[in-house]
Parts: C-alpha cells; structure tokens; sequence
C-alpha cells in the first residue's frame, strides 16, 4: 500500500461503528478510564483517543453518506459545504472535510489540500492529519525569497512537533487495533520527516539525520523515500560514508529512473561512490611530490 493511500485506508473511509439504524445520539461518552496506579484521578494520564464521530439523526447519517460518495474533489467540497451549512453541529463535519482533503490530494491539488486541512483545524485544532498535512505542505513550498519565510517554516515546525502529541490523544477510538497504529505509525513518520526536512533544507545535518531515522523507524513497512534519500545526504554531510551508501542505495531501489526523486538518489550513490573510490570509506589523497 502507498504511503498516501494509508490514512484513507485507516480512518477516511466511512464513519464506522453506528448504531443499527445508522447513526446513534452525540450525548454518548467514551468510557471512564481508571488513573494509572499510583497516580490521583487529577493526575491521570491523556486519554488514548476520542470516541468516534456520530450522526444525530437518520437524515443527517444519509446526507454524509451521501457526500462520502462523491468522487470529484469539487463537487465533494461543495457537498461538505453544504452539509456543514444544513448541520452546523453535526460531529461528522471534521471527517467529511478529510474526505474532500483526501480527494484534493490525489488530485495533487496542495492549494486546495491546505485549504481543507485549515477546515478541519478550524473545527478540532489538534487533529494530527491536518497538522501534519498544513506543516508538509509549509515545509515543501516555503522559498528562500517568501518575505515571511521564517514565520511558515516555525508553523510547519510547530504543527509537526504539535502532531506527534495529538495522535496519541486525538485519534478516535474504537478501530481495529492494527489500522489504528498503521494510521498513527504513518502520522509519526510524516511529522519526523517534516523536521527532518526543516532541519535537512537548514543544513543541521546531525538533527536532521535524528529526525530522518526517526521517521523510517516510525513506520518500517513503507518507510518516505524521499526521507531515505535525504537522510543518505545527511549523513554524506557529516562523512558517513558507510550508512550514507547504504540508505542511498535503498533509495535507488525505491524510485523509479527518470523521476525527480530517482535522479535524486542514483546522483547521491554516484557520488559517494566517486567520493570513497566504490568503497565504504574516501579513497586515499594521491602521495605528494
């Protein structure tokens, strides 16, 4: 599975666990949960999640699904739009506006990816998809010349940081455990990989190399290649040159020649091939005369 497809596949496909007849009353609350040993009720830890979104009524479970259906990003804003107007309390609004950002997405639309992500945001200010998606996005199209630059570059930095607190608190409940810390794992490896990249583009190269493998190590199974590539220069950067060969080989084995990212790397790999005369370690300078 693509590492873009993971969150649709986790938490964006459909508002799971209704009652019967489709939706059930918003006053349910999630369970109390026991303070650890030791510790007061007051002083209880965060709780593992939220309860997931609910339809008050049959009407209101009908329009979503209604929505949901939809396959064009914009005539799915529209229906998410109208929805939020017809039911401006509705708790499904936050996942249908994921929906359209997902859609937007595929599409390849960042501007109107943003667009959603600042909706959802703008209902629940630590939902850990959108931090992560407005601070990616900050972090990739911010340019040197951008007159506010460093004040994008702190957000991104600030959203990312804030993403990997709330997915441990602000992700629903009640999911297969294994899509669960699929999502979560993925959630982790994207915000890493954003500092990774602040740090990366800053040429903090020791904390950029921290963060990079924090993000590959966050989710194994499909880990960015374009967190692979960058953490080889990192490395490069600080004369690694074992591990720096090492992840800039899994990088060429993970793009395709002729794309951006695949040039990328096999340039990375050329030269530190060149640099270490095909060995792990820089070849030796020539004897002086």
């Amino acid at each position: 599975m693509k590492r873009a497809a993971i969150i649709t596949a986790v938490l964006g496909i459909s508002v799971w666990g209704f009652a019967a007849n489709g939706f059930a009353q918003s006053s349910d609350k999630p369970a109390a949960q026991n303070a650890p040993a030791g510790q007061t009720a007051g002083q209880a830890a965060a709780p593992a999640g939220k309860r997931k979104p609910m339809a008050k009524t049959q009407e209101e479970f009908a329009a979503y699904n209604a929505a949901v259906a939809l396959t064009d990003p914009a005539a799915q804003e529209k229906a998410a739009n109208d929805f939020a107007t017809k039911f401006p309390d509705s708790e499904l609004r936050q996942l249908l506006y994921t929906q359209v950002m997902h859609r937007y997405q595929q599409a390849n639309n960042a501007d109107k990816m943003m667009e959603m992500a600042q909706k959802i945001l703008s209902l629940d200010a630590d939902d850990p998809e959108a931090l992560v998606s407005v601070s990616q996005l900050l972090a990739e199209r911010t340019r040197e010349t951008d007159l506010d630059k460093d004040q994008r570059l702190a957000e991104a930095r600030k959203d990312a940081q804030r993403a990997l607190v709330t997915v441990d608190t602000d992700v629903p409940t009640g999911y297969p455990p294994e899509q669960l810390e699929a999502f979560k794992g993925y959630v982790r490896s994207e915000a890493y990989a954003i500092l990774g990249t602040l740090d990366f583009n800053a040429k903090a190269w020791a904390n950029a190399e921290g963060n990079l493998r924090k993000s590959i190590d966050a989710f194994p199974q499909e880990p960015d290649p374009i967190a692979v590539f960058r953490l080889s220069v990192a490395l490069d950067m600080q004369s690694k040159y074992p591990e720096a060969m090492k992840y800039a080989n899994q990088a060429v084995s993970m793009t395709k020649e002729g794309t951006p990212a695949g040039k990328a790397a096999r340039d990375e790999k050329d030269r530190l091939t060149q640099l270490t005369g095909g060995s792990s370690t820089p070849a030796p300078a020539p004897p002086k005369n």
